[in-house]
């Protein structure tokens, strides 16, 4: 089969084929431009499990504290690279994907901008012109866990809410109910 396709394609429209790419299998077992399909028995596209490790890992990068940037800057640049992409793989038929990804992307930048308050002080001082009360602002700034922890605490959550994010732009890839 694979060999009288790639004929026709060679010969008659003058194409060339590349081997290594292609094969005569399942829609389940292959990928194509970044898309797989489910294996029930009405198939739905869906992300490929290799496009989303290269997603996240654009959005570590994107939002790595040690680019030296201001966090209105770095939303920039991260709500021009999820539009981009949110266009490409917006009709994907697994809303799941898009529901879990925005609350790890708010987390992402929580934990950045923790990291970027660094100090005790400091952080007490930024949770509480956000509105936390002193005893809970003191017992995050001082708290023992790590950032990413942190960043899903109620203090951070309701310092940092999702509107903040909205403010600065991020866009949200799930706009569902």
């Amino acid at each position: 089969m694979k060999r009288s396709i790639t004929s026709f394609i060679t010969r008659r429209l003058k194409l060339r084929v590349n081997e290594q790419k292609s094969a005569v299998a399942r829609p389940v077992d292959r990928k194509f431009l970044g898309f797989s399909f489910t294996g029930a028995k009405e198939p739905r596209r869906r992300i490929a499990p290799k496009a989303l490790v290269r997603f996240k890992q654009r959005v570590r990068e994107l939002t790595g504290r040690t680019r030296g940037i201001s966090i209105e800057r770095m939303t920039k640049e991260l709500a021009s690279y999820l539009r981009g992409w949110k266009g490409y793989f917006g009709f994907a038929e697994t809303p799941s994907v898009f529901r879990n990804l925005d609350p790890w992307i708010r987390r992402r930048l929580r934990t950045m901008i923790w990291k970027q308050w660094k100090r005790g002080k400091v952080r007490f001082k930024e949770l509480c012109e956000r509105g936390i009360g002193r005893d809970l602002a003191a017992q995050t700034a001082g708290s023992p866990l790590g950032p990413w922890h942190i960043a899903n605490s109620p203090a951070l959550s309701y310092a940092l809410p999702n509107a903040y994010f909205d403010k600065l732009g991020v866009p949200r890839l799930f706009t569902g109910p």
